[in-house]
């Protein structure tokens, strides 16, 4: 692939934006929608057989195209040419969690824990399709210029149907975020991931990985693989949550689900501040040697370049369907309607708050964060609004939706039905609007009786 290069008879190849040990990832031109996309090439493993290359890039992309979540880099479509395949994906200006961290140094542990929630729901929409991604690092995490968080290459992978493209005792992974059990030979699964999600949350907020660093790598290996972790200089709730997802036996560490509250739920009942830019100064703190990411991958990545995942049956997990957006390009900056408090009366209370955070011509991505705001826990929820004139909901995300003439109601899914007090969760949706007609409603939140 060269620049000026017109994939497919609609992608034209404006230049390379990134690559790795795997693959390279190029910026281009959909000519057809007129919009920016980046299409993914993996390298052949051996010259003399292309045909494994194709299947191995047609199985990443279903195998990504199954997760529809904000903070997981969407698949658009795979495309053939010249006996080769290739992915397109929405193209995101953002660098990697690597880059930001080796630029500005450790991360104040607000933004650690707002960056450790989006990746958690993200992942837990994956676990819930029955997919481990198995090998979550700073490097495969990508922060866009409005400063949030999405998971980025579910590469080399098997989900349910889809046969495995890493041969028997093939090692592929960054050691230093690897779990224990993984470490020792043993086949990665939902917790593992949970692991590797709190061992990059600890380079956040430390400045190196839990078990450090080595150049020899056999020797970094034994040290994760015994689960030895470097007392982190930061303390407080944050730290406390990042270290149970780092708890040496898999079954004493939460599901990704539980994750995602864990990490919430460090900062009740402060609000967590709002991300920087990342073409500005994101919350820093200390700074630590760049030397702490050295040596520590096995397979470098560049930004969407391809990783090692797998599939398992997703009976651990909770099994509610996960939905996403549509990709769209952004017209109109973000919206908010002021929260709500439930009419309900007594301890149990909810408060809900709409947000437009993506528009495109006859359609929009809305937020809605839903908060307990009483004194005792809520069990469930429903939160609902009448629509406006000209608008529905096409798709939904984190959970149910229930639609009764104008009116949308919309339920919690299995995983984020409970609150405690101060706590939040979101769901999202992407809407039609014929006419242009977004409008900003009114929303009534009701907890479970």
């Amino acid at each position: 692939m060269h620049e000026g290069a017109v994939i497919a008879g609609r992608y034209r190849v404006l230049g390379r934006a990134g690559h790795g040990a795997m693959g390279a990832v190029w910026r281009a031109k959909d000519e057809r929608l007129d919009r920016l996309v980046a299409i993914k090439q993996l390298f052949p493993e051996s010259p003399a057989d292309p045909a494994a290359t194709r299947a191995r890039t047609i199985r990443e992309a279903r195998v990504t195209a199954r997760l529809r979540h904000p903070h997981a880099v969407v698949v658009h479509d795979v495309v053939e040419q010249g006996g080769a395949a290739y992915i397109t994906m929405e193209y995101l200006p953002a660098r990697t969690l690597t880059a930001l961290i080796e630029e500005y140094g450790p991360l104040v542990p607000e933004y650690v824990a707002e960056l450790g929630a989006q990746l958690a729901s993200a992942l837990a929409a994956a676990h819930a399709e029955g997919v481990v991604h198995r090998d979550i690092s700073p490097n495969n995490v990508l922060i866009t210029t409005d400063g949030s968080a999405k998971i980025t290459d579910f590469g080399v992978a098997h989900a349910r149907g889809e046969g495995t493209a890493t041969g028997r005792g093939l090692f592929v992974g960054t050691p230093a975020y690897l779990a224990p059990e993984v470490a020792e030979g043993e086949e990665p699964g939902f917790p593992s991931d949970v692991y590797s999600l709190g061992a990059t949350l600890y380079t956040a907020l430390e400045g190196q990985p839990p078990s450090g660093t080595d150049e020899n790598q056999l020797a970094l290996l034994k040290r994760v693989g015994a689960g030895t972790v470097t007392p982190p200089v930061t303390s407080g709730p944050v730290t406390d949550a990042i270290l149970r997802l780092l708890h040496r036996d898999p079954a004493a560490r939460p599901a990704m689900a539980g994750a995602a509250r864990l990490l919430t739920r460090a900062t009740a009942p402060g609000v967590v501040p709002a991300p920087a830019p990342v073409d500005s100064a994101p919350p820093v703190r200390r700074r630590r040697s760049r030397a702490a990411f050295a040596g520590t991958a096995l397979v470098l990545t560049a930004a969407a370049a391809v990783v090692a995942a797998t599939a398992v049956p997703a009976d651990r997990e909770p099994t509610s369907a996960a939905a996403q957006l549509a990709s769209a390009p952004s017209t109109t900056p973000p919206s908010t309607a002021p929260p709500t408090a439930s009419r309900t009366t007594g301890p149990a209370a909810c408060a809900a708050r709409y947000q437009v955070v993506k528009t495109w011509n006859g359609g929009f991505q809305g937020l809605v964060t839903v908060r307990n705001s009483g004194r005792a826990e809520v069990t469930g929820w429903t939160v609902s609004w009448t629509n406006p004139a000209g608008t529905s909901i096409d798709d939904l995300w984190n959970g149910t939706l229930a639609r009764t003439g104008a009116t949308s109601a919309i339920a919690n899914a299995e995983w984020n039905a409970v609150l405690r007090p101060g706590e939040s969760t979101t769901f999202g949706f992407v809407a039609l609007a014929r006419g242009g007609n977004r409008g900003m409603p009114v929303t009534d939140c009701r907890p479970r009786e």
